[in-house]
């Protein structure tokens, strides 16, 4: 008996505990009069204000609600357990009327989300960007489903944040550079817009590395992301930041930032130097001989011949000795002989 008597103490004590620390999830679902639910929350308690069987009526903007009968009438088959389905309502947002009593009911919104990123370090907007590492991140959230915070007891709307890794891990947490941990689950919005802090520290290289990361974030609040999970309303549209040391936007071939880039550059400009000089004439007063000698080996081969080879080929025979003796002997009696012929 003593051992069951701390059992159900235990229980009481843990139960109590639940409702202190969320109080919005025992009481979000129930709605009073002239309070705002949103197109696919499921599971509404609207006992308070309507009974089962009873019907609701909807007027289009600027109608007379008095004296005319309403552009659309809803029943309530049960009213513990009502459902704001998108064919009823989708395109009949704003007040409902208790039928025959024209006394409001409730309000009929569509639902929107919308997330950024934000560099708290240098304080710029970097959505769909690249951020440097080493900087701190926070996340704005917009949303018109603070208005839940209408019904009685709930003091936030929780949401849940999706990081997505390079790898495809869905993160449940984030940690600063000063090593605080957030929790992405269930995070309450009390306000619009909400700025979460500065809550992701890209310096922890190791649990977060280089590459680009998807965010978005999402609401499951009775059931209304199951039923309505349209991308701007009941989950934001996905957001991308790219973590890298580097910025991607720099296009300056000249800004070295790894060996890479600057091997490149280096390779870029030598041919450069090197087309320049090979194109500049030469001066004008320098003989042709300066060019041609150096620079065209075959000018040797259209010089003339010289002297002592001509001579050479010439005389193809070699001198006796005594020759021109003989010679001159020959001529003398040559000589001899015709004068006496003469006289």
């Amino acid at each position: 008996m003593i051992m069951a008597d701390k059992i159900i103490t235990g229980i009481a004590l843990l139960t109590g505990f639940l409702i202190l620390i969320c109080p919005a999830a025992a009481d979000i679902n129930k709605i009073s009069a002239g309070n705002t639910v949103f197109i696919g929350e499921q599971g509404l308690d609207v006992s308070s204000i309507l009974s089962s069987g009873d019907q609701i009526g909807w007027w289009a903007s600027g109608a007379s609600i008095a004296g005319s009968s309403p552009d659309s009438i809803v029943s309530v088959s049960d009213a513990s357990n009502f459902y704001v389905t998108q064919s009823d309502f989708a395109s009949r947002t704003g007040s409902w009327y208790v039928l025959p009593a024209k006394t409001i009911a409730f309000m009929v919104a569509d639902p929107y989300l919308d997330l950024i990123v934000e560099d708290t370090t240098v304080g710029v907007d970097v959505t769909n960007k690249w951020v440097p590492t080493d900087d701190e991140l926070r996340f704005r959230i917009d949303s018109n489903l603070v208005q839940m915070t209408q019904r009685s007891l709930v003091t936030g709307v929780p949401v849940t944040i999706k990081v997505r890794t390079p790898d495809g891990a869905i993160l449940s947490s984030l940690t600063s550079n000063s090593g605080g941990t957030t929790s992405l689950v269930n995070y309450n919005l009390i306000s619009t817009p909400q700025y979460t802090g500065s809550i992701w520290g890209t310096s922890n290289r190791d649990t977060y590395l280089p590459g680009t990361y998807t965010v978005w974030v999402e609401c499951n609040v009775n059931q209304m992301n199951d039923n309505y999970g349209q991308s701007g309303k009941t989950i934001s549209s996905k957001v991308t930041v790219l973590n890298q040391d580097r910025n991607p936007l720099i296009t300056d071939k000249s800004y070295v930032t790894n060996p890479t880039t600057a091997i490149t550059t280096a390779t870029t400009r030598i041919p450069a130097i090197v087309t320049t000089k090979e194109t500049t004439p030469l001066p004008t007063t320098l003989p042709a001989t300066t060019t041609l000698v150096p620079e065209i080996p075959s000018t040797v081969e259209t010089l003339p011949p010289s002297p002592a080879i001509v001579e050479s080929t010439v005389v193809p025979t070699t001198h006796v000795p005594g020759f021109e003796a003989g010679l001159a002997i020959a001529a003398a009696i040559f000589g001899l002989v015709l004068y006496p012929k003469r006289k």
